[in-house]
């Protein structure tokens, strides 16, 4: 099956976006910019020489970042590893990054990703985090307090200009860690972590504190920035909710989910996902986030946060908002 770009990228949103049968430019996603200085090829192009997913971002400093194809790209976007982005793609596709792969191995790749996983055998070594001490203002500048950053782990690696977010397992061993450019978009994770879609950022806390109401969240920040604000908080850390995730959150001490996802597109299919597969296991709310801002994280104010989590619409059984409670 040929890959199919424009799909993939429509639900994401772009800045300045101009898309036309072959090509999308806009401004770059990986960095702070409003100029439309990147370009996505959206199908093949023998005149070009490109293929579908093919990218180039021409404001780009770091070479990682100047060009590449559509792993790279859609993990970027997907938050996830490119390792996760590809077994994706061949499961979608059959595409494994310009090879196709034959059904015996896509049928192996559905079966591996769909069953949930078990916890992993060999955890990270958590002294990896040590060389990463050093505080940096990053975290702070997005509202998050010095006792939630503690409290999550959180360093900064100098050689990397990145802020270091690491990933635990429920049973508070490290799974993974995510590494975030302080002055560009741009992460990465770990070599050698468990697969993002394998965990829930926070669930470690949940158990430490046998937590029953939890907000749930996309990215990480947004989780801490909650916590800053006094209410608990866990991240799927993307926009994809799988069975993998559903089965932690199912299992775990939280009895009432408020579902608070990102006001675009995207996140309303994550809310949509995440009510289907939870529906009948804890109860669910659906967070109202205002127009005006696009996650929690932009919400300014302690205590419109905390009103605006208390506000949220009980949703009944059959994952339809109620509108009288």
């Amino acid at each position: 099956m040929e890959l199919d770009m424009r799909s993939e990228l429509a639900t994401f949103p772009w800045t300045r976006a101009t898309w036309t049968e072959d090509k999308l430019v806009a401004a770059s996603p990986f960095r702070y910019d409003r100029t439309p200085s990147f370009y996505v090829w959206l199908r093949d192009n023998p005149v070009a020489n490109a293929k579908a997913g093919y990218w180039q971002d021409y404001g780009a400093s770091d070479p990682e970042y100047q060009r590449g194809g559509p792993v790279k790209l859609l993990a970027f976007l997907r938050n996830e590893t490119e390792e996760e982005t590809r077994e994706y793609l061949r499961w979608r596709y059959g595409y494994g990054g310009g090879v196709t792969v034959g059904p015996d191995e896509l049928t192996l790749d559905m079966s591996v990703t769909l069953r949930p996983p078990a916890e992993p055998d060999r955890p990270l070594d958590v002294r990896i985090l040590d060389e990463y001490a050093a505080p940096h203002p990053y975290l702070s500048s997005r509202g998050i307090s010095e006792e939630v950053q503690r409290m999550f782990g959180t360093g900064y690696s100098p050689r990397h200009r990145a802020v270091t977010i690491p990933w635990f397992n429920a049973d508070g061993t490290l799974g993974n860690v995510k590494y975030r450019r302080v002055d560009e978009k741009t992460f990465w994770y770990v070599k050698g972590g468990r697969p993002i879609r394998e965990m829930v950022y926070g669930l470690h806390i949940v158990y430490e504190r046998n937590i029953r109401r939890s907000v749930l969240v996309e990215a990480e920040i947004d989780a801490m920035y909650l916590w800053t604000a006094g209410v608990p908080a866990v991240a799927v850390g993307g926009s994809a909710f799988g069975e993998a995730k559903a089965e932690l959150l199912r299992k775990s001490p939280i009895e009432e989910l408020r579902v608070a996802t990102d006001n675009d597109e995207a996140g309303a299919k994550l809310k949509a996902q995440v009510v289907e597969k939870m529906a009948g296991y804890c109860e669910l709310y659906d967070v109202v986030i205002p127009k005006e801002y696009k996650d929690v994280n932009e919400v300014r104010s302690a205590e419109e946060v905390r009103g605006i989590v208390e506000g949220a619409v009980k949703y009944g059984w059959k994952g339809f908002p109620l509108l009288s409670q």
